[in-house]
């Protein structure tokens, strides 16, 4: 059998993800380790039905306390006990690294601590050889991402969504009145939460625990506030860590900000600290997800276990599930304090991880503009525009560029209107106050069409010349019009944002001649060359929370099933992964073909669940899926065959999906994502400076994305084998691996791929590729 129990404060879950992945007997101990060492009522068999109905529910369903009993070994003694006489050998435990420590040493005593219980009468020596060894995998759950080895914990996406929530509701009173508001998050020894909150929100000055400020500070942050105030920005944000130190490690407050901004610029300020908030509400899409995927990993690392097999945590590097030495994390997570105590703050920001040091680097570029003086100029003019539907992040990737660009020396100017403003001419330069809090404004600012480049090509040129364009950064998705015959005479399919068409025009136009980028930006996450796209994440939540919406409202009246239609043409990533963090019964998309049977089969599977007291369903449907079997249809077939037995409802989302404020997810990938791809156009415009040569090679006109746990810049030529152009999907999807953890959690009988999952590999392994830090 296998336990799972939590440890520590405000842990989000996804037990259902856990206890059913692999339909093993399962058990779960509440409160923690104490339940563990008290026993009975504490530990109970999970079943089913005691797990359904929880995946919108934050905190623990199953609570969590701090246990001093279980640091003693006579604690431990009672513990091994209870779970020997219940016949459990398997331990999850989902907490901090305080909590993973414990069951390291847990499982360390394990076999004398039997021996001990043999000899006192406790147990029996059939007992002791049957149970002879206990296997210990580790998720961790914490707010703070504190945890080294993992690019994200379980709980921090959704602590960054009620942080965001608050600051942009802050931030309209603030530029009302003309004030400053010193904002403290959670964080007592990691500045996580402050430091993301930071990048999207475009804060003034952030204030962490491993990057004290240098001294003088307080000197330099007046002045940054009065600099911002003079380039007309009403408002100033300043983000506090509770844990914010200086040098000496001597703490700075809130309060402290306050005053001196107060005294000095004589602002008005106010304080505001969001506590326990922080660890409350509904857990966001990403955070299911993630809950969800890893714990079917600790589900397989506990059953491929043996003896011999060191205890494990189960980690995300990149797009990646990954299984590191448990101990070795919890050494790199404390080895980061000792750090910070003995004054190493450059180690401990390194210790922290790639993805912590990758967001701090990026917000220091786009926080602080050095002086003009300053700034070697490149004497290059950079092009940014947004091509394809409007999606949540597109502002904050453009506004990512165009400080990137301008600290590297460039002129950037941005193109209005999509591909058709650029044939009109609709381009102007743009600076770096001109996209101040852009980050937290959905849409597109810069305006963006579906419109390709195929007939505007000679007018593009021109403009293109007239402007002196040396590289453009396009961001959007992916749009197929037609095709274009290129100058070699073959057909080439509009895609990528009219990329390809551009590159089949550089014989024809030299002026196309330049290095190009795409950052793939677009609802329905259908770009080949990249796992993620800007704007997928904020659909994804907007899906996932109607949808809990729409259970609730069923909540208390008969049996009711629910079905909804979801975004993303041909592509099934919003349906299928909406459905998986949503907790629905089916999921139809294009990429899995069906029929009439399979409809038939799943109201069957419906019509059984209502027997229980699970007694409302919800079925997604992809708009695209199949042109006979449609939402109405659908929607008719079930409310025929379900009479008697439940009533149906349908929802068509729309365009919903494309608005609202952007996720912080969709905000810190767009800003990031945008910052290196600048960065890779300044690096190739050096390469050529002083030569004259015009870029002609497959490798200067890419996608950039994340393909599993790489960033990697991709040759559009290369990514057109990978194409399926009539459908406008990537040939092979990497979401498609996770098709069968939905159905098996809706209580479909599926097998589970786990060929993927990997041996334990080292804490410190950096591949040869670029990391991809989430």
């Amino acid at each position: 059998m296998i336990s799972f129990g939590h440890l520590g404060e405000g842990v989000r879950w996804r037990p259902d993800a856990l206890t059913l992945s692999l339909r093993c007997r399962n058990v779960t101990s509440g409160k923690g380790y104490q339940g563990m060492v008290d026993g009975g009522s504490n530990i109970v068999e999970a079943d089913w039905e005691s797990v359904s109905s929880i995946l919108q529910v934050g905190g623990t369903i199953i609570g969590s306390a701090r246990c001093k009993a279980f640091r003693t070994r006579e604690g431990r003694l009672k513990a091994a006990r209870n779970l020997v006489q219940l016949g459990i050998t398997n331990l999850c435990v989902i907490g901090g690294d305080g909590s993973l420590t414990g069951a390291n040493i847990f499982r360390k005593e394990w076999s004398g601590l039997l021996e001990e219980l043999a000899q006192s009468g406790q147990i029996d020596k059939e007992e002791v050889q049957k149970h002879s060894y206990l296997n210990v995998v580790g998720m961790v759950g914490s707010i703070d991402n504190d945890f080294c080895g993992t690019d994200m914990t379980i709980g921090t996406d959704s602590a960054l969504h009620r942080i965001i929530e608050v600051i942009d509701a802050i931030m309209t009173t603030a530029q009302s009145h003309q004030r400053t508001f010193v904002l403290e998050v959670m964080g007592r020894h990691c500045g996580y939460l402050a430091l993301v909150s930071a990048l999207a929100c475009g804060a003034d000055w952030v204030f962490l625990p491993e990057s004290p400020p240098e001294e003088g500070w307080q000197e330099n942050m007046c002045v940054k506030l009065s600099e911002n105030r003079a380039r007309k920005k009403r408002l100033n944000i300043i983000i506090v860590s509770e844990g914010a130190i200086d040098t000496q490690n001597k703490p700075i407050t809130s309060e402290q900000i306050k005053e001196l901004v107060v005294t000095q610029l004589g602002y008005d300020t106010r304080v505001t600290i969001l506590g326990h908030v922080q660890r409350g509400g509904t857990p966001s899409a990403f955070d299911r997800i993630l809950a969800s995927r890893m714990g079917v990993e600790a589900v397989v690392a506990l059953l491929q276990a043996t003896p011999e097999t060191p205890a494990c945590v189960v980690s995300l590097s990149g797009n990646q599930a990954v299984r590191l030495p448990l101990m070795e994390c919890v050494q790199m997570t404390q080895d980061v304090q000792k750090a910070m105590d003995e004054g190493r703050f450059k180690d401990a920001v390194q210790l922290r991880g790639r993805s912590f040091e990758s967001n701090l680097n990026t917000y220091k570029r786009l926080a602080i503009k050095k002086p003009d003086a300053h700034i070697p100029k490149s004497n290059c003019n950079v092009g940014i525009i947004n091509v394809g539907a409007p999606a949540a992040g597109m502002n904050a990737a453009v506004r990512s560029a165009v400080r990137v660009g301008i600290a590297d020396g460039h002129k950037m100017f941005a193109v209005y209107d999509g591909f058709e403003g650029f044939a009109k001419g609709q381009i102007k330069e743009i600076g770096w106050g001109d996209v101040g809090g852009w980050t937290g404004q959905g849409g597109s600012i810069l305006g963006t069409k579906r419109t390709l480049p195929g007939k505007y090509l000679t007018e593009i040129a021109t403009q293109m010349h007239t402007h002196s364009i040396n590289a453009l950064l396009i961001i959007g998705g992916f749009e197929v019009r037609g095709h274009l015959c290129s100058p070699a005479g073959s057909l080439v399919l509009r895609a990528y944002l009219g990329l390809l068409e551009l590159s089949a025009a550089r014989e024809k136009h030299e002026e196309f001649c330049i290095p190009m980028v795409m950052v793939p930006a677009t609802v329905s996450n259908n770009v080949p060359g990249s796992d993620f796209s800007i704007g997928a994440d904020t659909a994804l939540n907007t899906i996932t929370d109607t949808c809990d919406r729409i259970k609730q409202s069923a909540s208390g009246t008969k049996r009711r099933v629910f079905i909804i239609e979801t975004m993303g043409g041909y592509c099934g990533y919003l349906a299928n992964m909406g459905g998986l963090a949503a907790g629905a019964d089916a999921a139809y998309i294009f990429e899995e073909p069906f029929d009439i049977r399979d409809l038939q089969a799943n109201v069957e599977h419906l019509t059984e669940k209502m027997k229980t007291s699970i007694q409302r369903g919800l079925v997604l449907r992809n708009e695209s899926c199949n042109e006979n079997y449609t939402t109405d249809f659908i929607y008719q077939l079930y409310s025929e065959e379900g009479k008697g037995v439940f009533d149906c409802r349908k929802n068509v989302l729309g365009h919903m999906q494309q608005g609202g404020a952007p996720s912080p997810f969709d905000r810190n990938f767009g800003t990031k994502i945008s910052a290196r791809a600048m960065q890779w156009i300044t690096t190739k415009l050096k390469e050529s400076h002083g030569k004259g040569r015009r870029f002609l090679t497959d490798d200067s006109i890419c996608v950039l994305g994340i393909s599993k746990r790489n960033l990697l810049f991709q040759p559009v030529a290369e990514l057109k084998k990978e194409t399926d152009f009539e459908h406008r999907i990537p040939k092979e999807q990497w979401w498609l691996k996770l098709r069968p953890l939905m159905k098996i959690l809706a209580k479909y009988k599926a097998s589970f791929e786990v060929s993927d999952s990997g041996l334990l590999e080292n804490v410190h392994q950096r591949g040869q590729e670029e990391h991809a830090a989430i």
